[in-house]
């Protein structure tokens, strides 16, 4: 049977691409993304190379297409690397609706859950049409200040007020839908996702939401007041957080974007339009992922 997805964008790692202390392409990233692009010709498939994965892999022979070309030509991004990799295209394609497959070429790979080793094997049914479809929302932050938006970002994972490594407490005013809540003296304040939810915030002590749930979780870091605990919120609220004293303090989204804060900057945060599609296995189960990622279980006869 021929593919379901005609055109096919392959998107790699490749911010870490390169060999330490080299110009060189790393052969084992380019070697692995030449084998899938030749095993997706053979499914029937036209592949791209996304720009910036053909100019740090080194790969000139295939079609190469920015991320709003691979939004209005192509209708699926397979993307091989770890979540990083996926956090990064996930944002930027979630506007075109474009789904994503994740290959895992990083390290725990949530998102990216397809193992290396036995790709084809995986891929090749979910190419015909056997996949499970997976929504993710985004949220979208803006950093205000004096009334004036001074930074705009989308976020997959998580919205991350944080101190300076050498400053002292943060004091945050936290409000929802115009409500306060507390001010709270804190190392730091996480809005997480059920996607996010396995990342910082839950090294921070968050708990675990279930992707289908329509929520976020604010989750303090290190907090003063040992009372001050994580908080599910509904996801069409919106949220700020309002830095009232604190030095060095900055906002992080997704930790691949960055804001330094001053004192009465307000970080606002809601639901974003747009939602990441990813494409998982016939038979995918998200406590499959957490079981294997977390290692539950181990030790358990």
């Amino acid at each position: 049977m021929k593919s379901k997805f005609r055109h096919v964008a392959l998107i790699g790692k490749y911010h870490t691409s390169f060999n330490a202390g080299t110009s060189a392409p790393t052969d084992v990233m380019r070697d692995t993304l030449m084998k899938i692009s030749s095993f997706l010709l053979t499914q029937g498939c036209e592949v791209a190379m996304e720009s910036e994965t053909a100019l740090h892999s080194g790969i000139s022979d295939l079609p190469v297409l920015d991320v709003a070309a691979i939004g209005a030509h192509c209708d699926l991004g397979l993307v091989v690397g770890g979540d990083g990799t996926m956090l990064g295209i996930g944002r930027q394609l979630a506007r075109y609706g474009v789904p994503l497959i994740g290959i895992n070429h990083g390290r725990l790979g949530f998102m990216t859950d397809i193992p290396l080793e036995n790709y084809e094997a995986t891929l090749r049914p979910m190419l015909q049409g056997a996949y499970e479809e997976d929504h993710r929302s985004l949220m979208h932050a803006k950093v205000m200040r004096d009334g004036e938006c001074v930074f705009d970002a989308l976020a997959l994972n998580d919205v991350v007020v944080n101190r300076g490594g050498t400053a002292g407490m943060l004091e945050l005013r936290v409000e929802v839908d115009g409500h306060f809540v507390a001010n709270q003296r804190v190392d730091g304040l996480i809005i997480a996702t059920p996607t996010g939810c396995t990342a910082y915030a839950l090294s921070a002590g968050g708990p675990l939401l279930h992707p289908s749930i329509p929520g976020w979780v604010l989750v303090p870091i290190a907090p003063h007041t040992l009372s001050n605990r994580s908080i599910v919120l509904a996801d069409q609220s919106e949220v700020a957080i309002e830095i009232v004293a604190g030095r060095d303090a900055s906002a992080n989204f997704d930790m691949q974007s960055l804001a330094s804060l001053m004192r009465g900057d307000r970080i606002m945060v809601r639901r974003s339009q747009y939602r990441v599609r990813f494409l998982h296995p016939r038979g995918w189960s998200y406590f499959d992922t957490l079981r294997n990622k977390l290692h539950w279980n181990e030790g358990v006869v």
